[in-house]
């Protein structure tokens, strides 16, 4: 007999109270259920089960048997669940939270590339500021950069890093001179991203310890990051910006990256989605396909 469709046996016939109420359930006969779990006391060398004609008790050893044997089950029907899903088809419609810029540039390229692989799959995606409940909202997915806040209900998964740079038209470089280290910054006008109403500090990686704060002053607060690198281009100041979002003006020349040689701070960048026993193959899909492309967007 095979081992694990006895123990399903066993199981149900100690759930149900009874072989025969076993029996009905799996659609087998009552004998069939009496030696599927005298094939396993055989193999155990062990009784498991107490029957009299009118009742059925486990033993000691039946009762430790008995938790195991949930437990392997409730594994395998796991382990099942996951090449099902694996093998499943996306689909259906798939509602993605993401930050704005991050959204059109990288993570919604992506998000079609997958609509266009699976055509039973639907898309709705939000761009703009991460919202505090994806879950109340009705989101499947959401992508976050940064520290994440409490995120109890949530999975999350980091699927990229996002590098920042310092940089700056050349002709703002010629006439207010290069910055040749970051304690220099501080005579340098700063285009500042005022997102979320509140300016941030400029980060620098330090071995051994946290970050440097480097707070920028200038004439220009926008709440853009777009904005702000076009200003940078103009020659209105430098900014300090995802590399993802200059790498073509880097690549022209509008651009100069300055402190290439110093390490560049790095924000996390997650994929969260609602915590339920198994996870929709549309969303592993997505998680799968941001996970991989997104590391090369940004490098």
């Amino acid at each position: 007999m095979d081992r694990l469709t006895s123990m399903a046996v066993f199981v149900r016939a100690v759930d149900l109270g009874s072989f025969a109420a076993a029996a009905d359930a799996l659609e087998m006969s009552g004998p069939m259920v009496g030696k599927h779990v005298r094939f396993l006391e055989e193999r155990l060398g062990a009784r498991l089960l107490n029957r009299t004609t009118r009742r059925q008790s486990l033993t000691d050893a039946g009762q430790a048997y008995y938790e195991r044997c949930r437990a392997v089950l409730s594994e395998a029907e796991a382990a099942d669940s996951v090449v099902a899903d694996q093998l499943s088809e996306p689909r259906g419609r798939l509602r993605v939270t993401m930050p704005a810029l991050l959204g059109r540039h990288c993570i919604a390229p992506l998000l079609m590339k997958l609509a266009r692989k699976y055509p039973h799959l639907e898309l709705d995606l939000s761009f703009g500021d991460p919202i505090a409940d994806i879950v109340e909202a009705g989101y499947d997915l959401a992508i976050r950069t940064g520290d994440l806040d409490d995120q109890s209900g949530l999975v999350a998964r980091r699927i990229a890093s996002q590098r920042m740079v310092v940089c700056g038209a050349r002709s703002y470089l010629r006439t207010s001179g290069r910055p040749k280290s970051l304690d220099d910054l501080a005579a340098h006008q700063a285009i500042i991203y005022r997102g979320s109403g509140r300016v941030r500090p400029w980060l620098f990686p330090q071995e051994g310890a946290p970050p440097r704060e480097i707070m920028p002053s200038g004439r220009l607060r926008l709440d853009d990051l777009e904005a702000i690198a076009d200003a940078a281009a103009q020659g209105m100041g430098l900014a300090w910006l995802p590399y993802w979002l200059v790498r073509e003006r880097l690549d022209t020349g509008a651009l100069v990256n300055l402190f290439s040689s110093q390490p560049q701070f790095l924000y996390e960048c997650h994929a969260l989605w609602p915590r339920s026993p198994r996870l929709p193959p549309k969303v592993r899909a997505a998680v799968d396909i941001l996970a991989t492309g997104l590391p090369k967007l940004m490098a």
